[in-house]
């Protein structure tokens, strides 16, 4: 998330993009932004005085990668919330790890980064073991419908063998 206020020196080196530009190049409805906006998965780096969204391209990232749990992973968006607040704690922790000098500290930090890893990877894991187990029962259905071709082209077989025959 962001801070209060812009960055200004960010806001200067980096354009802002409004909300419809935004919108066309994720692949998203300006609708969806602003549902993302609403749900706390994302908010914009600023408004205009006018009260118009601007966003930077740090949201078009986080944008992106909510589009590619959803799609590649076949999260929720309760699941995504939590896989972004996980990432977005391994960000703060990494920060928190290079500024620190302390090695006891450290090891807590990165103690804390193994355990939200673990996390990620629970998660990973879970949808991995669903999608298998959606894949063995389309196997299945698929092995079964294939003896049931077989076994109709046997009957069609045997069938035009005795036509012949007579």
């Amino acid at each position: 998330m962001h801070a209060d206020g812009p960055d200004e020196t960010q806001e200067r080196e980096e354009p802002l993009r409004g909300i419809g530009a935004v919108a066309a190049q994720t692949g998203v409805s300006e609708r969806t932004l602003r549902y993302y906006e609403e749900i706390g998965l994302l908010t914009p780096r600023d408004h205009s005085p006018g009260g118009m969204r601007r966003y930077c391209s740090e949201d078009i990232a986080r944008v992106r990668r909510i589009r590619e749990l959803q799609t590649l992973m076949g999260f929720n968006l309760e699941e995504i919330r939590r896989v972004i607040a996980a990432e977005s704690r391994l960000s703060s922790l990494r920060a928190d790890f290079r500024a620190s000098s302390d090695s006891e500290h450290q090891r807590e930090v990165l103690d804390e980064a193994l355990q939200a890893l673990d996390e990620l990877r629970d998660a990973a894991r879970s949808k991995i073991a669903a999608l298998q187990g959606f894949l063995a029962d389309l196997d299945e259905r698929f092995a079964r419908h294939r003896r049931r071709l077989e076994e109709l082209q046997a009957v069609h077989d045997a069938e035009a063998k005795n036509e012949q025959e007579t």
